[in-house]
């Protein structure tokens, strides 16, 4: 599947075949093609928790208003950011650059982030978000359809997987085997209700 058909395909699956098993290698290409997403400064503050216990997935469901994809998807990966990556051995994401690039970085993340509790955590969900795209295109060219989800507890998410202190849920994505064909779109808008040129009128 090209780009352009994976983008049109995909679409949010709610109803998953639970038997169906991803392979290994396919888990790890879905894993390999999400950590090239971009992140500011490079310093790739997302997290992927592939939850595979399904005990583990019960209780995630429980707390995400009983939503089957949670259970029967194939694949459940919750994505992380850690908003204290930009101050965690920042040297190792500018490591093969040149000196003068890593004498400029290394000080501008600090001037970036440091204090700034507003911009770690909005950098961490812009970061995320385009990980998941790059987890449901990857997926779809795959074969396989997707869910995005924020329809959860954050809290108590954060509690069953245990996070670290400095680390906040972001979002689900479920991914497998559809078991229906995805209802028509249902209310796209029109680009010239979404576009503006050079200002807002």
């Amino acid at each position: 599947m090209n780009l352009q058909e994976a983008i049109k395909n995909r679409r949010s699956i709610k109803a998953f075949d639970p038997d169906h098993v991803i392979s290994e290698a396919e888990i790890q290409k879905i894993l390999e093609l999400a950590v090239l997403s971009p992140t500011a400064f490079n310093i790739q503050h997302w997290r992927f928790v592939v939850v595979t216990n399904k005990e583990l997935r019960q209780q995630i469901r429980d707390v995400s208003w009983g939503q089957s994809q949670v259970t029967d998807a194939s694949l459940l990966i919750v994505l992380a950011g850690d908003t204290m990556a930009w101050n965690k051995s920042p040297e190792r994401y500018w490591k093969n650059a040149p000196a003068e690039v890593q004498q400029f970085m290394l000080p501008a993340i600090k001037e970036y982030y440091q204090s700034k509790p507003e911009i770690q955590r909005d950098e961490v969900m812009r970061s995320c978000g385009m990980a998941a795209m790059n987890l449901m295109l990857t997926a779809k060219d795959l074969g396989y359809d997707t869910c995005p989800m924020d329809g959860f507890n954050f809290d108590a998410v954060e509690k069953l997987l245990n996070f670290p202190s400095d680390h906040i849920p972001v979002m689900f994505v479920a991914i497998g085997k559809a078991l229906q064909d995805p209802r028509p779109r249902s209310g796209q808008l029109a680009l010239d209700q979404v576009i503006q040129y050079n200002q807002f009128k």
